[in-house]
Parts: C-alpha cells; sequence; structure tokens
C-alpha cells in the first residue's frame, strides 16, 4: 500500500492526542499530584541560585564512576540524604507555545511510526480493527514506556507512572481510532 495512503490517518491522529492531553491535564487535572511543592522552597532557590545551575539534568550525591559509589564517603552521603534527581530549566518565562509544538511533534512522529509498523505488518486488504490493534499497541509503547524507565531509574513515584500509563492508554486508543476509520480500505 502505498504509505501517502496512511497521511491522513496520521495527522488526524496526533491532531487526537494533541486535543486529548490538553483535556487531560487542564480539564481534568489529575496531574496536579505528579509534583510537590519543597518545604522551605525560598531557601532552597536561594542557594540553588547562589551555584549558578546552567540548565540540564543533576543527581546528588554524585559520582563519576560505579568504583566511588563503593567509597565509604559516597556511601554516607547517599545515607545522610537527600538523594535526588533534579531537572533545571533556563530562567524567565516558560514558553508554552514551544512546548506545546514539540509535544505536537512527538505526536505525529508516534503516529507516524505507529502507522509504519501498520504499513510493513499488514495488507491493504486487512480490516480497519486489525490496524486499530497494531497501531494501538505501538502508540501506548511509545507513549508510555518511558514513564516506566522513569519510575525504574530516576525514582519517579509510580503514582506519577499509573497516571502517564493512562495517559498513554487515551492516546493510543485514539491513534488506533483514527487508523480504524480512516484505514485505506475502510
Amino acid at each position: 500500500m502505498p504509505f501517502g495512503s496512511l497521511w491522513l490517518p496520521v495527522v488526524v491522529s496526533a491532531i487526537a492526542v494533541f486535543l486529548l492531553s490538553s483535556v487531560l491535564h487542564m480539564v481534568l487535572k489529575y496531574h496536579k499530584a505528579d509534583y510537590k511543592k519543597l518545604t522551605n522552597e525560598d531557601a532552597i532557590r536561594e542557594v540553588m541560585g547562589k551555584a549558578k545551575l546552567m540548565p540540564g539534568l543533576y543527581v546528588t550525591p554524585y559520582c563519576d564512576d560505579h568504583k566511588q559509589m563503593a567509597e565509604p564517603a559516597f556511601v554516607e552521603k547517599r545515607e545522610k540524604g537527600p538523594v535526588g534527581f533534579i531537572t533545571i530549566a533556563p530562567n524567565g518565562q516558560f514558553s508554552m507555545g514551544k512546548q506545546l509544538f514539540l509535544w505536537f511533534l512527538v505526536a505525529l512522529l508516534v503516529s507516524f511510526l505507529a502507522s509504519y509498523v501498520a504499513r510493513h505488518s499488514l495488507l491493504p486488504t486487512t480490516a480497519p480493527r486489525e490496524a486499530m490493534r497494531i497501531t494501538s499497541v505501538v502508540a501506548f509503547g511509545c507513549y508510555g514506556v518511558s514513564s516506566l524507565i522513569n519510575s525504574v531509574w530516576m525514582m519517579q513515584p509510580w503514582g506519577n507512572t499509573a497516571r502517564s500509563l493512562f495517559d498513554a492508554l487515551v492516546y493510543a486508543m485514539a491513534t488506533g481510532a483514527a487508523f480504524y476509520f480512516l484505514w485505506p480500505s475502510a
């Protein structure tokens, strides 16, 4: 089947995911539980400001190699705490337009990947239900797996991951539905 015949479901599913994510984040607001306020936030911000941290990812306590992890000084720091992963963003106003544009590009990429797998694993005569199944599974994997990885390695709370996996399921169903209704043999 010509790949051009799948551009419509790719774009429609990306738009659907983009709109659904707005509803999930701005209307339902269950993601408010994802973040917690620091106690004594102003003092912590002052210390971090004096450190002049550049945007990036930081870990505390920090070590250069695995050997250092066994050294008594490092072990003591981990035991005493705090242990954390910190993301520092650029100072200034948050550019929601840029972030939304990038999010749409991610949704477009996920839909493209789902269509790529469907195109190379299904025949043009395949029933739309099968196209929905394949594209939904690929989309769920793309939208959801990183949350699992973040819980395993970055200590993201599992509740955050559960909420993100619910989002991934909604996005996957929207992606699958677009391919169901717009599959070329439909």
